[in-house]
């Protein structure tokens, strides 16, 4: 029996008033029964070490939806609210796992607005999105077409920084199905004068998206700069157009990525990269700009989830690992490799560019992984011990 992969669908739509007033108005439920339910399994651990999951909250919400002050809750649809409490467990399902950090509360200005809808809070009939307590279907923009007889098992509407009204549909994609088993691996460096380098020596050019709109984030910031603080409509709309910017660049952004990761998978049985810890790295403050724009994270994390679509590898090299200063050909390790150094020659004559050689050498240590079982650690004398977080690769100063 085949499965599906699903896949969520992501459209622009346009609400009219009442839509937006009602999505408003559930963004504020959402939140506030999240940040309850988190106040009250808080309080429950730190005062009597007691553990309280997912059905306890739902009974809570239940005696909140009947209580005078919190009344309104009963305005809005039950489903996102009851969706918000199983997002709550499953992240503290995640902290307990030691995958993450403990549940932050939900702030009414930073955090994501968002209300996840499932099959029964919604009718999706003949191209029309009709969510519960709305009369009439959503304004949706089909920029791309869903599968064909798909039926949405979650729907997810959200509103970002600059004002845009999203809704995500999540439905099962028979499109997506293993490709056929090939023989190619590519090795692949991430850098900054190049956004990524393989090991079959050609570079892939970094677009640099942040930067070709600085000038206009810069206006944009200082516009808001001059506005009085608070909640007044003209400091509101300055915030706006400097979200409008950011928008722009990370729309920029996420679509080169997702050419450029598609086209990775669809041509290589196995990714090699380079596990880097960016986190660490965005503490360089030169670097720390340049190194959010290449978005390395989103760059793995999407080559990740495509590989397991179509059945391709992924293997990350330890970052530690000193693919810049051996030699591809000799395997010498050379002492020294100042960050300036981008041709180097080896005593064995073989002249290297750094960026494909450090490419060929993540390629056969990822082989080696992917042979034997075991990870790549580094077996040279030298210490790590002040080692800089910094990827070797990078350049002193931010291009």
């Amino acid at each position: 029996m085949t499965t599906h992969v699903k896949r969520a669908y992501r459209y622009r739509f346009y609400p009219a008033e009442a839509q937006a007033a009602e999505l408003s108005r559930t963004f504020g439920c959402v939140r506030k029964v999240y940040n309850m339910a988190l106040a009250a399994r808080t309080e429950a651990w730190t005062l009597r070490q007691e553990r309280v999951n997912y059905n306890a909250t739902s009974a809570m919400l239940t005696v909140w939806k009947k209580s005078e002050e919190l009344a309104f809750l009963n305005d809005v649809s039950s489903v996102p609210l009851q969706q918000a409490l199983r997002h709550l467990q499953a992240a503290f399902t995640a902290f307990f796992a030691k995958r993450s950090k403990y549940p932050r509360f939900k702030s009414r200005k930073k955090s994501r607005k968002s209300a996840e809808y499932t099959s029964s809070a919604f009718r999706f009939r003949e191209g029309e999105l009709t969510l519960a307590k709305m009369a009439q279907p959503l304004d949706i923009v089909w920029s791309r077409p869903l599968p064909e007889g798909a039926l949405p098992s979650t729907v997810t509407v959200s509103q970002d920084a600059a004002g845009r009204w999203f809704v995500s549909l999540l439905v099962e994609d028979p499109a997506v199905q293993p490709l056929p088993a090939g023989g190619s691996a590519v090795g692949i460096d991430a850098g900054l004068d190049h956004l990524l380098t393989l090991s079959t020596g050609e570079k892939i050019t970094n677009p640099r998206h942040e930067r070709r709109d600085r000038a206009r984030l810069a206006r944009a910031q200082r516009d808001l700069a001059r506005k009085a603080r608070g909640d007044g409509a003209n400091r509101a709309k300055a915030r706006r157009k400097v979200a409008k910017v950011y928008a722009r660049i990370a729309d920029r952004r996420r679509d080169h990525l997702h050419k450029l990761t598609t086209r990775l998978v669809r041509e290589n049985q196995t990714l090699v990269i380079e596990d880097l810890t960016v986190r660490n790295m965005l503490s360089n403050g030169k670097l720390s700009r340049a190194i959010s724009d290449a978005a390395w994270s989103q760059f793995r994390s999407m080559l990740e989830y495509k590989a397991a679509w179509y059945g391709r590898e992924v293997i990350a090299v330890d970052r530690w690992y000193p693919s810049s200063k051996l030699c591809s050909v000799c395997g010498t390790l050379q002492k020294r490799m100042p960050l300036g150094v981008r041709i180097w020659t080896c005593a064995c004559g073989a002249t290297h560019d750094r960026d494909v050689n450090a490419a060929k050498n993540l390629l056969a240590a990822g082989l080696a992984v992917s042979a034997c079982g075991a990870g790549v650690r580094p077996q040279w004398e030298s210490s790590r011990t002040g080692q800089s977080v910094t990827k070797q690769e990078s350049p002193r100063r931010e291009p």
